[in-house]
């Protein structure tokens, strides 16, 4: 078979792979859109020796330079429907194999929370809700003042990847100042995006609302700090859906315990979940969620549609969107 479809978990082949998808497969290509795995490929050789395209998504498995040679040397291309393609995407690369992530489509139900969450700290829902779980709306009306609302409030973006960028431009949806912090981030996109580069010193001394969407790598791992949380605005919000490994958990916990007019919207953490007793759990104003922001139920199928219409643009010759090089793996999630 030219085309397959190769994933080591049943689950995340059904659900990614829905009818709708696998009906558009079968119309383009000879797939027969069943799940195979390593052990398919190395213990069936002939079975995988023409195949020039494969589609997956979670629990795509990692192969050698060696192997992709012996056991997949026809191979032109490898559509993942899901986001980061750091865990096998090289040894591909190298053999000059073309890959393709649909991290544009797991961007979107991302920003799409993230968005959602800006909007609700800006209206000062998380300190409301906290008050009135007290059951002291007195304070919660006397903060109807000057705290509240979204009108011209700075919001600050960590990050103007793929995930900022569409936040950024979602957020053109609202009457807000979007600063952001972004070394790799050139003049002209700052100026498409419509946002002010800054310092992250800055962004967080400025912003009342930061969110984190930095790439998980040695380089940014516990780059948030004390320094930065204390410097927050009162009542400021912090929000993380990018990776916990960039936050100095511990110095989050301090400002969050020292500052309680502060705010941290946590979708992710190092580990993750947080162990037990962890004070994430117990301080009033850390809010958890288990990390739900990315694609999830019906939004997964999105990430593999995504990668079906990259299969029809590089097969028609039209230029592709979605392609991965050895250089952006240096700077990608």
């Amino acid at each position: 078979m030219k085309t397959v479809i190769l994933c080591e978990v049943p689950y995340h082949h059904s659900t990614v792979y829905a009818p709708v998808v696998t009906n558009r497969l079968k119309a383009l290509t000879d797939c027969d859109c069943a799940r195979y795995g390593k052990a398919d490929v190395l213990t069936n050789p002939a079975k995988f020796a023409d195949t020039e395209y494969i589609f997956s998504t979670w629990g795509m498995p990692s192969f050698t330079e060696e192997e992709i040679k012996t056991y997949l040397p026809s191979l032109k291309a490898v559509f993942y429907g899901a986001g980061s393609v750091q865990g096998f995407a090289r040894p591909f690369l190298n053999c000059g194999v073309k890959v393709f992530s649909a991290w544009a489509a797991n961007a979107v139900p991302v920003a799409e929370y993230t968005v959602a969450q800006i909007i609700l700290a800006g209206k000062d829902f998380f300190v409301q809700s906290r008050l009135l779980a007290a059951e002291d709306r007195a304070a919660a009306v006397a903060r109807h003042g000057g705290h509240i609302g979204n009108y011209r409030k700075k919001v600050g973006l960590i990050g103007c990847g793929m995930i900022g960028s569409l936040v950024a431009e979602l957020l053109k949806a609202y009457d807000l100042e979007v600063m952001a912090f972004d070394p790799f981030m050139s003049p002209e996109k700052a100026e498409k995006l419509g946002v002010t580069p800054c310092s992250l010193e800055e962004l967080f001394a400025t912003c009342s609302v930061v969110s984190n969407h930095l790439a998980n790598n040695p380089q940014t791992q516990r780059m948030l700090t004390y320094k930065h949380f204390s410097s927050m605005l009162p009542y400021a919000t912090f929000l993380n859906t990018g990776r916990g490994a960039q936050v100095v958990e511990e110095d989050l916990v301090r400002a969050l315990s020292e500052r309680p007019d502060l705010t941290a919207v946590l979708d992710v953490t190092h580990p993750e979940p947080s162990p037990a007793g962890h004070p994430f759990y117990s301080l009033p104003n850390c809010f958890m969620t288990p990390h739900i922001a990315g694609s999830l139920g019906g939004e997964v199928v999105r990430m593999a549609e995504y990668m079906v219409d990259e299969y029809e643009r590089l097969t028609a010759g039209i230029p592709v969107k979605y392609e991965v090089t050895l250089k952006m793996l240096e700077t990608m999630a």
